[in-house]
């Protein structure tokens, strides 16, 4: 990590990206933001429009359009680039044309001389954020998903809104791929320590509203993909989560994309699960202990994204 005051570089100015930046900007998270972006004009009038804000930021910031050598001395490195989720793909579906963008993506990052951090947000999540660690080179602590860091906010919401709580009075977690194989750990979630499942214990339609209230979690990205084309705000809101933790040093415990390396009995693969996030990055995975069917459901969502790779590993 630099030295330096915080800089973050930003590698796809899309919804995503854009959302992020002005996250960021907001906040006032980083002293540096750089944005990286085929449309270079696009990066440089966004720029300027995040900089003309800044005044009424928490702290202060500066943002510039830039290329992958200020790539060089950034303590993080963001991407959010690549062939944007179409309405009824999954994000599976994306992985060969998207496999290919980060790996050249990745490659001019390395070049400069980077030796940071990646946050990676591009999708499939989980695929992607394996190719970049494969590509780079660096530690798998170095090299960070988004993985289910949003179905978690999601399912916090659902859970929220159905018992008339705050979203940050649940605790309750998605664990998996970011995608359709997730699984929601109903036995660890809760309310101010009192199970969720006790809470449903008496309700007669009880496993009915527990599939609603997942499918809803689960199903969420592409019911907003066929109105608005995209999400952004969501998980650019949860990237910001992540580059705090890392900057401001937090050890907090965030669902990211992390390699497993025994943790609940496999290896060798990136997947979202409870993660103490920090300036080394992903300090250490958290064995949440999981019902037996649950660990049945992540050793399916394993399964699907170890198949998925050996589909492209002759690309990386």
């Amino acid at each position: 990590m630099s030295e330096h005051a915080n800089k973050v570089v930003l590698i796809g100015d899309g919804a995503v990206g854009s959302s992020y930046a002005f996250s960021v900007v907001v906040q006032g998270v980083a002293d540096e933001l750089v944005i990286i972006d085929l449309a270079k004009d696009k990066t440089v009038a966004d720029a300027k429009d995040l900089n003309h804000g800044a005044p009424y930021g928490m702290s202060s910031i500066h943002v510039k359009a830039g290329d992958y050598v200020d790539c060089h001395d950034a303590d993080i490195v963001v991407l959010t680039a690549g062939a944007a989720q179409k309405q009824g793909e999954t994000r599976l579906q994306l992985v060969e044309r998207n496999t290919k963008i980060i790996k050249s993506i990745v490659s001019d990052v390395m070049a400069s001389g980077f030796d940071g951090i990646f946050i990676v947000a591009s999708n499939p999540v989980d695929i992607l954020t394996r190719v970049t660690q494969t590509v780079s080179g660096l530690p798998a602590s170095r090299v960070i998903g988004s993985g289910t860091i949003l179905d978690t906010a999601r399912f916090k919401y659902a859970l929220g809104q159905e018992f008339g709580v705050a979203p940050s009075s649940v605790e309750a977690m998605i664990m998996g791929e970011h995608g359709d194989s997730e699984l929601a750990v109903w036995s660890q979630a809760t309310i101010a320590g009192l199970p969720i499942e006790k809470l449903l214990e008496n309700d007669s339609k009880r496993t009915h509203l527990k599939q609603k209230l997942f499918e809803e979690t689960r199903d969420a990205a592409y019911e907003i993909i066929k109105v608005k084309g995209s999400t952004s705000y969501g998980i650019a809101m949860g990237l910001l989560e992540i580059t705090k933790a890392i900057l401001y040093n937090q050890n907090k415990v965030l669902m990211v994309s992390s390699k497993l390396n025994g943790a609940f009995g496999h290896d060798d693969v990136y997947i979202g699960v409870p993660t103490v996030v920090n300036r080394q990055g992903a300090a250490k995975v958290i064995e949440t202990p999981l019902a037996e069917a649950e660990q049945t459901q992540f050793d399916h969502s394993v399964q699907v994204l170890q198949d998925t790779f050996k589909d492209i590993k002759t690309l990386v």
